[in-house]
């Protein structure tokens, strides 16, 4: 499970995303937890490129805006097309492009200590998970939109990082820069298709403070290597 992450590059994110428009919070965050707002790329109703923020917990349409009690923030690649919460947006082709600058995941050492290491891609500052979205429209007539970030078995690194909690071993979906427009008009096929564990050589991770455990902590030291010691 991927349940943390930073957004820290969105005044560069606009550009990078090829946005046509954007609604969003250009405000950085250190420690993005679930239930918050965060930022996401999809296709507008004319076809075009919107940058909006949404709830990070996906509320599937049939419960009429009401989060449910289980967690909706990771969806596993081996279920998603199937999930009742997961299907639809899928089928309709509400796919989205979760943006990021890096994330947290948690490893325990041979002497059982549990600690977090951050990891981001070392050939760009911003990316995207791969994300759905949807809409649920409450008994008043309002709505709330919501999106989910899909996860699947780790590369070599996560594989090693990621040993902690009740789904280890695995990694969220990011999706390479050239394939974000794929993801968002092509086929369900051709979508699915781009569902690839990043490149370990393309990735780095390190051991950062147990701060990051309290989402009340947002800053930029949340981010900065330390040894055993000082975590």
């Amino acid at each position: 499970m991927c349940g943390r992450y930073i957004l820290a590059q969105l005044a560069a994110a606009e550009q990078y995303f090829k946005l046509d428009r954007a609604a969003w919070d250009t405000t950085a965050n250190y420690n993005v937890a679930p239930s918050l707002p965060v930022p996401i790329v999809r296709l507008g109703k004319d076809g075009k490129r919107e940058g909006i923020m949404v709830r990070w917990g996906l509320i599937p349409y049939f419960a009429h805006g009401v989060p449910g009690r289980f967690s909706t923030i990771n969806a596993r690649i081996e279920t998603f097309e199937t999930a009742a919460a997961y299907q639809w947006p899928w089928k309709r082709r509400q796919r989205c492009l979760q943006v990021a600058s890096g994330f947290y995941e948690w490893h325990v050492d041979a002497c059982g200590r549990k600690a977090p290491f951050f990891i981001h891609l070392a050939d760009q500052e911003v990316f995207a998970f791969a994300g759905l979205w949807e809409r649920s429209r409450k008994p008043d007539g309002t709505s709330i939109e919501s999106c989910v970030m899909i996860t699947m078995p780790g590369n070599e690194l996560l594989r090693d990082i990621h040993n902690a909690g009740a789904n280890p071993h695995r990694m969220p979906a990011i999706l390479r820069r050239e394939d974000h427009e794929a993801w968002l008009r092509g086929s369900a096929e051709e979508a699915r298709a781009l569902l690839q564990p990043y490149p370990s050589d393309l990735m780095v991770g390190y051991e950062v403070s147990t701060r990051v455990n309290d989402a009340k902590n947002n800053d930029a030291k949340l981010i900065e290597a330390v040894d055993c010691a000082s975590s």
